[in-house]
């Protein structure tokens, strides 16, 4: 069985990041984000980078069943899913945490944290603007690599990130950073505490 990256959080961030444009002023530290919650998304929009809230389940403008929004896209065959391989062209942005929850085990499985090499990481993420009444909502989903039975988010380093947002990179350029070495990741176990989805808090990183 394969585990996809559920949860993540971003709790810290520095003047830099919040000083970004659409950094919401009432925006507070989320340690337990869980898919179809609400989310920042880095992208560069032409004139700039900017933050925005989206919900973490990817809404295609045509889809008809919003009971059908997946949180995670899979790197392998991003450019040919008919779901995702058009904002892969056109919609690509970045999620920033801090790290990601990760479960292993065969009968009880166990929570790990799992944190990179920087303390402010880039997600690699597609997304999608979907019109309801008058108002445009923001989704996204979360690009994964597979990784010993797992599925983990695609962190991109600084050079990565850059070129995922810019609309010029070439669909070669692109195939390569889905391609590219995963970084070195650090890990701790956990207590179960993080296993609810419904504690937001720092205990949620509560060692064993």
């Amino acid at each position: 069985m394969t585990f996809m990256c559920g949860r993540y959080a971003l709790f810290r961030w520095d003047a830099d990041f919040a000083a970004l444009p659409g950094f919401p002023a009432d925006h507070s530290p989320q340690w337990n984000i869980s898919p179809h919650g609400q989310v920042l998304i880095r992208r560069n929009l032409g004139n700039g980078q900017r933050l925005d809230r989206v919900r973490w389940g990817l809404t295609p403008a045509w889809l008809t069943d919003l009971s059908r929004t997946p949180a995670q896209a899979r790197a392998e065959t991003l450019a040919e899913q008919p779901m995702f391989r058009e904002a892969f062209r056109l919609r690509r942005g970045l999620l920033p945490a801090n790290g990601f929850y990760e479960w292993r085990g065969s009968v009880r499985k166990r929570p790990y944290w799992m944190t990179g090499p920087v303390s402010l990481l880039g997600f690699a993420a597609i997304w999608e603007a979907y019109p309801v009444q008058g108002h445009t909502y923001l989704s996204a989903a979360v690009v994964t690599l597979p990784a010993a039975g797992l599925r983990r988010p695609l962190i991109l380093d600084e050079a990565g990130q850059a070129a995922w947002l810019a609309a010029d990179t070439s669909v070669a350029q692109l195939a390569a950073l889905l391609g590219a070495q995963a970084p070195q990741l650090r890990e701790r176990p956990l207590a179960a505490l993080v296993n609810d989805p419904s504690l937001d808090g720092p205990q949620c990183l509560t060692p064993v």
